[in-house]
């Protein structure tokens, strides 16, 4: 009975920890776009309060006598109910020309601050309780930690499958709050039962002499605690800037990082250990050879798989060299506050530190090679480090020679990416060599960044707290298949528009905006009335739209991320601004609440162009933000949304919205007929309060516009309630 309150209790905690992270990640990210750096931003913040927690937890247990614990705990436990029940502050406004980790970092604490504190101190202090109570499992209460980690894994896949499509964000906030309560009293039941232990045994595991720890082994615990930490967060920026944004995947590489500690503080460990040792190198190969040097050949899926993977096996290995490593339960909330310290600075490092040094999503491979060193053997006297030095450092010798007497760089792509493929082989048998695997390893990977950066010709990129964003050239055939140099702009992996260089194709809209398309259909439609008309464009890409701009129009961009402004503003890259609308307006910021700032009835047309990445901001598709547009359209005003994306469903949102507010909506999957440059395929649905204000467009011959289909099975979306998976393809 003893052991089964401890576990629910632990258990409880791990779970109401685990829900609060993704229902304010939630709350937080229609305020920033949905960029994938919120979440991060957050779990540097939850990974500071769990530092904080262990912390407290480590000196009560450690300087007070157990009356005098319970009594401050209860305190602290009493305190942190006034904060229920959880909610945002009122009239929140993110910063609009300066990066907002701050300000996240300041609205979570003073929404979230102390309940959360009291959570993160759960795990530590009820382990060291439990180790005082003189249970005959006392001894060794680090099985406790793992059944902490499967109520954070439960809860963790129970949010995006369970809690979000049956529970609005209120319910979800009021659900939290009544179980944290009874959190508050299953903790305070142990507290009496550890008071109650000790009132019948005088004697205290305080009394016996310490042990001191010596500082390597400190600092060991700290860097293989630290090397995951910062993986995880680098991995969930890789997958989501180099391979989709899409909302699920965030969830994985936690999931797996928390289902290594379950397994790891298991009975298991001295089974799963020495297999994770070995199955590491193996993986690592197919894992180089495919993913960093040619990630082109593979499927998304395939690809995912690898990155994911090897991510398991280094969290599997550091984090069972942890569990090997525990110490006596002396030592337990030492043990535990380093770890959280580690984890704290391993979030720093890819939050604060990594986007001001690096223009790439690079931190994630250097902690590859940083946990290959932390594999059990690493011997460092000077013999041995020459002798798994010198293999490496020779092939890096080699492939520079090869670059610098190569005359075709694409020859010499493919040579020397069937040479790093062979390399990598050499990795597995380098297994039992730890210094060499690492280094072998960070050749390999910089090889591959290097040939990457020089094959995509990127001419500018820069990282900002929304992603990476590059301009890069490119060579496509033009209408008489000869080669024509255009340049693209690229936000991680999605393609944000593209300019063709010839001055007479300058001004011409290109991929989801070229004049076949849907937006060229559309001001063909409206050419004869649209003279005076007031625009505004919700996302602004390259720029393209404004080349649909008349000087009579008056044209208003709306951009959160300031380095899109700066780049499709400079004519080095773009040109469309500066031709085009040099007078247009650049509002930068959250579109939802510049847009609330706006005079009613202002605009003609509203074109939301922000959701064909998949980090898709779903504030801006709840049934509250289309009656804000409407509100802010004339009577006869059209609203027009680019849908195009790889991922979601976003017609289905779009007609329920129609269908709830008696809206005409008409919808246009564009193919293009014939191949023409940088004509690609886009979907749009425009809207209007009449339908006659809509039937000159359904009427022309220029594309094939018809009514949206219905949806019955789609729960409306509103500021209470969104669900990604149910518009999942």
């Amino acid at each position: 009975m003893l052991i089964i309150l401890f576990a629910v209790t632990l258990f409880t905690s791990a779970t109401l920890m685990f829900v609060m992270q993704p229902m304010f990640g939630k709350l937080l990210l229609p305020l920033l776009g949905g960029s994938p750096a919120v979440w991060n931003t957050c779990m540097v913040f939850y990974q500071t309060l769990l530092f904080l927690g262990y912390a407290y937890a480590h000196l009560i247990s450690t300087r007070w006598r157990v009356q005098k614990q319970l009594s401050v705990h209860a305190l602290v436990l009493l305190s942190s109910l006034s904060m229920l029940p959880l909610a945002l502050p009122e009239n929140l406004a993110p910063p609009t020309t300066s990066d907002p980790t701050l300000w996240i970092v300041w609205t979570l604490l003073i929404s979230i601050g102390l309940p959360f504190f009291v959570v993160s101190t759960t795990a530590p202090l009820l382990q060291k309780w439990f180790a005082h109570i003189g249970h005959q499992k006392s001894a060794d209460p680090y099985f406790l930690y793992a059944a902490s980690n499967a109520g954070s894994l439960i809860a963790l896949l129970s949010y995006p499958f369970i809690i979000e499509p049956n529970l609005g964000v209120a319910g979800q906030k009021l659900s939290w709050s009544i179980c944290y309560g009874v959190l508050c009293i299953l903790v305070l039941a142990c507290g009496y039962l550890l008071w109650r232990s000790q009132a019948q045994e005088q004697t205290s595991e305080e009394e016996l002499p310490l042990e001191p720890l010596a500082l390597a082994t400190k600092m060991h615990w700290l860097v293989l605690a630290l090397v995951p930490s910062s993986m995880l967060l680098g991995l969930t920026n890789f997958i989501s800037t180099d391979i989709a944004s899409v909302p699920l995947l965030w969830i994985i590489p936690l999931t797996l990082y928390l289902l290594s500690f379950i397994l790891v503080f298991s009975k298991w460990h001295d089974l799963i250990h020495p297999w994770m040792l070995k199955a590491q190198p193996v993986v690592l190969l197919p894992f180089l050879s495919f993913s960093f040097i040619n990630p082109a050949v593979l499927p998304y899926w395939l690809d995912l798989i690898l990155h994911l993977s090897s991510f398991f096996l280094v969290v599997m290995v550091c984090h069972g060299e942890l569990a090997r490593l525990r110490p006596h339960t002396q030592h337990l909330t030492t043990y535990y506050l380093i770890m959280s310290f580690a984890g704290m600075l391993g979030g720093m490092v890819n939050t604060f530190v990594a986007p001001f040094i690096f223009n790439g999503v690079y931190e994630y491979p250097l902690m590859l090679i940083a946990a290959l060193l932390l594999r059990p053997g690493l011997q460092l006297d000077r013999v041995s480090v020459m002798q798994q030095l010198w293999f490496a450092l020779l092939v890096l010798v080699v492939g520079v020679i090869a670059y610098l007497s190569s005359d075709n760089l694409l020859e010499y792509l493919d040579s020397i990416g069937v040479v790093l493929i062979l390399l990598a082989g050499l990795v597995f048998s380098f297994r039992q060599q730890v210094l060499g695997l690492a280094a072998l390893t960070g050749v390999i990977i910089l090889f591959a960044l290097l040939l990457h950066q020089l094959f995509s010709n990127t001419l500018y990129q820069e990282r900002s707290f929304f992603g990476v964003l590059a301009a890069r050239e490119t060579v496509i055939a033009d209408e008489q298949q000869r080669p024509e140099t255009v340049h693209e702009l690229y936000h991680g992996t999605t393609k944000h528009g593209a300019q063709r260089l010839a001055p007479e194709l300058q001004t011409t809209p290109l991929t989801y905006y070229s004049r076949p398309g849907p937006m060229g259909q559309l001001f063909e439609t409206f050419k004869d009335l649209d003279d005076n008309w007031v625009i505004g464009s919700v996302g602004l890409g390259a720029g393209a739209l404004a080349c649909y701009a008349k000087p009579s129009q008056q044209w208003t961009f709306y951009e959160i991320d300031p380095l899109v402004v700066k780049t499709a503003s400079n004519p080095k890259y773009f040109t469309y601004l500066s031709r085009c609308t040099p007078k247009a307006n650049m509002q930068i910021g959250d579109a939802r609440l510049s847009l609330a700032q706006e005079p009613d009835a202002k605009f003609d047309l509203l074109i939301m162009d922000a959701f064909s990445s998949d980090a898709v901001p779903t504030h801006l598709l709840t049934q509250e933000a289309i009656k804000l547009y409407f509100a802010k359209l004339k009577p006869e005003g059209v609203l027009a949304f680019h849908i195009t994306n790889r991922h979601l469903a976003l017609k289905k949102v779009l007609s329920d919205h129609a269908q709830q507010l008696h809206l005409a909506a008409l919808i246009q999957e564009y193919q293009p007929a014939t191949e023409m440059p940088l004509v690609v395929a886009t979907d749009w649905v425009v809207l209007s309060r009449n339908a006659a204000t809509l039937l000159p467009l359904e009427q022309s011959r220029l594309g094939s516009w018809h009514k949206m289909p219905l949806y019955f099975d789609l729960k409306p979306w509103t500021d209470d309630f969104t669900n990604i998976i149910s518009i999942w393809k």
